[in-house]
């Protein structure tokens, strides 16, 4: 076993010089295709392709070159389907269901590369992902999908791994593993083709391998004299947890406690005025200390509108008494970027709905959710600070994806202003854009004159 380790840095500042000198072909050999299976989060859950030296992030230079790359998926039941796939600035990436134990495979036809005195060859690649519960994998793992291929068994601590050619095991062949930091080790197949790999610490791993046939032929008009393949393979470790983060629990307790709450809320009365997709609405408003909203006003249809989002506006500021009974949240970070803009990624666990969150700053930035056959995420743009040093939303979005397919249904954006009565900071407006394939919608309402009722007295 040989451990390396490359720096991120100097790796990139090689490619850098060969490409200045045009060494593409070399370039290209320093590269791999990696499919990595996402954690669920913003529109969904995803398999992203890169053509890289590690499965994090791709190379815009080549993501024409990549762009016809076929992925399938397969999981525990039925045929392999193939991926609908969409190309983005540095990767490729297809909508894959929201959860379940998943394999996804691919194929590329990179083509011909021939330089002046060098072999030229056909350049394939054969990237694999696999994500989900070990036993369920183990036994989605079929051999046989892809001419060249990974066929991991997991087994407690490691993972076995065969290198299957035309379903045949290669024998003594060199296998390597990586992680997101360039770090990793040189193995070598037995006799049989198979090889152990132990990941040494929970993150992301890649491995890959290659093989070269001295078969000549012709690829689009291109002849060449050899096919050199590539395949790899990439999964999160460990595979499946259940257990919390205590470091992930504490960010999302410091951002559920950093927000503004109404403690012992009285309610309150306003005069509401508004634009409800051009038609005016105008009334007065009552607020109850439980949160329930009267209306009075001449339109229904309108008023209906605005009664709905002040109930979600009262019902996100009410503060509720905790259980001493309730037990803390189970959470856990569900992935290593800890440089995300947003902030980290926080798995949930439980809930009526599947949720992740994105903490940064002691404010939750991101909220991601499931229902049924559509995926929210709720995307802070700009929260304000209240006199007491918690935070309110004042700009944010809200975004509705199909679950199936993940195409966007709609976007909100919305806007909230607040004003200070007492010890409360009551909304004052409320406006949401919606932008459809159908057109742009605006609606918007005002509160004034607010008051808040007497306290209850205790009985």
């Amino acid at each position: 076993m040989k451990r390396h380790i490359t720096s991120p840095h100097i790796a990139r500042s090689i490619l850098l010089v060969l490409a200045a000198l045009n060494l593409t072909a070399t370039v290209a050999q320093a590269h791999f295709l990696f499919v990595r299976i996402l954690p669920a989060a913003e529109a969904g859950r995803a398999a992203e392709v890169y053509f890289s030296e590690k499965a994090d992030a791709g190379d815009p230079r080549y993501i024409d070159k990549v762009a016809s790359t076929k992925l399938w998926l397969q999981s525990a039941t039925g045929d392999p389907q193939e991926l609908a796939v969409s190309k983005a600035t540095d990767r490729l990436r297809a909508h894959l269901p929201l959860s379940g134990s998943v394999e996804v495979f691919g194929l590329l036809n990179y083509g011909v590369l021939a330089r002046p005195q060098q072999t030229p060859f056909l350049l394939r690649h054969y990237p694999k992902a696999v994500s989900g519960k070990p036993d369920e994998l183990n036994h989605i793992t079929m051999q046989g999908q892809s001419r060249f291929e990974f066929v991991p068994h997991f087994d407690g601590d490691q993972v076995l791994l065969t290198v299957l050619h035309d379903g045949k095991p290669q024998p003594r062949v060199t296998v390597n593993t990586i992680d997101v930091n360039l770090v990793g080790d040189e193995l070598t197949t037995d006799d049989q083709g198979h090889v152990a790999f132990k990941p040494p610490a929970p993150g992301v791993y890649s491995v890959y391998t290659q093989h070269v046939d001295k078969i000549p032929g012709d690829h689009n008009g291109k002849q060449y004299d050899e096919v050199r393949e590539f395949a790899t393979l990439t999964f999160a470790w460990p595979l499946s947890r259940t257990d919390a983060d205590p470091e992930a629990v504490k960010l999302f307790e410091e951002a559920v406690a950093a927000r503004a709450q109404w403690k012992d809320f009285p309610g309150f009365t306003a005069t509401v005025d508004g634009n409800i997709d051009g038609r005016p609405v105008a009334g007065d408003v009552t607020v109850t200390a439980d949160g329930s909203v009267t209306i009075e006003a001449a339109d229904e249809p309108t008023a209906a509108w605005v009664r709905e989002q002040l109930e979600s506006i009262i019902r996100h500021r009410v503060a509720s008494e905790a259980s001493p009974d309730a037990s803390r949240p189970v959470l856990r970070f569900a992935d290593e970027n800890v440089d995300h803009p947003l902030g980290r990624l926080l798995e949930f666990d439980g809930g009526q709905f599947a949720s992740s969150y994105r903490v940064r700053d002691r404010q939750i930035m991101v909220v991601n959710r499931h229902f049924g056959e559509q995926d929210m995420t709720i995307t802070v743009l700009d929260n304000e600070r209240t006199a007491d040093d918690h935070f309110l939303p004042r700009s944010y979005t809200v975004q509705y994806w199909d679950a199936k397919d993940g195409h966007l249904d709609r976007t909100e954006s919305v806007q909230d202003r607040w004003r200070r009565v007492g010890e409360f900071d009551l909304p004052q407006s409320h406006a949401v854009t919606t932008a459809t394939s159908h057109g742009l919608t605006v609606r918007t309402f005002s509160l004034s004159a607010h008051k808040l009722l007497p306290p209850k007295k205790d009985s």
